[in-house]
């Protein structure tokens, strides 16, 4: 939980900075009035621009993740495959992905501590009963 707080403050206040820069305006420049506050929005529109994606691209990074444990776990050889699918395909590939793994209730093994189907015969982690 700190290394997420410590992520988010590395990548928010550079960002938060670059926003207020962008608001500012130069001592030299006469007021416009409508004008400075224009700046600020195109400031908070830069975050957003360069957050978005970030953002968007971490949260597809933790559904690959997500995909490859869940297809280990259920013991399916093929887990590169499903996050290359989820990978180029997204949602859609999410979806089928879901629909066509093995349906059941995930345990805990108890000689590796990963998480196997309840009617596996093995671990697919170990290979134990």
């Amino acid at each position: 939980m700190i290394k997420l707080k410590t992520l988010i403050w590395t990548i928010a206040m550079p960002l938060l900075q670059c926003g207020i820069v962008f608001a500012q305006r130069r001592a030299n420049e006469p007021n416009v009035g409508e004008a400075a506050g224009g700046c600020a929005v195109c400031g908070a529109g830069l975050g957003a621009m360069i957050l978005v994606p970030i953002l968007l691209t971490a949260l597809n990074i933790a559904l690959l993740v997500w995909v490859a444990r869940d297809a280990k776990a259920r013991g399916m050889d093929n887990s590169v495959l499903w996050m290359a699918l989820v990978l180029f395909t997204s949602v859609l590939g999410l979806v089928i992905y879901i629909f066509s793994r093995p349906q059941g209730e995930l345990i805990q093994c108890p000689h590796c501590g990963n998480k196997r189907l309840r009617l596996s015969a093995k671990c697919p982690t170990c290979g134990n009963a």
